[in-house]
């Protein structure tokens, strides 16, 4: 009888153990997903500026637009690292504004033929390309991680050890998913 206790005994430990290491790998590689995302995110923060500056000096009277995209850079780099859902708010806000600033040189000939332009729109495009990339690949870590929290019997070495669910990094609202509408005319 002993010899039994011990065997389910020793089953139950390896069990938690294999579930355990399944639930960190799968932290782990959140990690690391949200890691890329939040790199992408600096870049883009850093090309910011230059894209404003280059915008600013052709479309001056374009001014809201200009200052939406940098109040929105500033309040994306005010927010804690780990904040997974204002980020993600914020940054869809800004990708919305960055569209709105694009569209802008479409009616400015002079600035879609500037070589600088040129050059960080395409390094805009890369980015976001790159970003796309980040996220998809952040909201597959988060879902394994996520189903690996809620499935039994891992969900109660999750709960034991403190593994929690992990928010999608996922635009929140309908108008970051419109396609930016910009109006030109004087004092726009």
């Amino acid at each position: 009888m002993l010899t039994i206790i011990l065997i389910v005994a020793a089953v139950v430990v390896i069990a938690v153990i294999v579930l355990f290491n399944r639930l960190v790998r799968a932290r782990q590689m959140a990690n690391e997903a949200w890691s890329g995302i939040d790199v992408q995110l600096k870049r883009r923060a850093e090309l910011v500026p230059n894209l404003v500056e280059t915008v600013k000096g052709y479309a001056a009277h374009e001014r809201g637009v200009l200052e939406e995209v940098v109040k929105l850079r500033g309040q994306a780099g005010a927010l804690a690292r780990d904040d997974i859902a204002g980020r993600a708010q914020v940054e869809g806000a800004l990708s919305l504004a960055l569209g709105k600033l694009m569209a802008l040189a479409e009616n400015y000939p002079d600035l879609k033929a500037s070589a600088n332009f040129l050059e960080l729109q395409r390094q805009l495009s890369t980015l976001e390309n790159e970003l796309q990339m980040a996220r998809r690949y952040y909201n597959g870590a988060a879902r394994n991680q996520n189903v690996l929290v809620q499935s039994f019997p891992s969900n109660i070495v999750a709960g034991l050890f403190g593994f929690a669910e992990r928010p999608f990094f996922e635009l929140s609202s309908e108008s970051e998913r419109a396609v930016p509408q910009v109006s030109l005319g004087a004092g726009s």
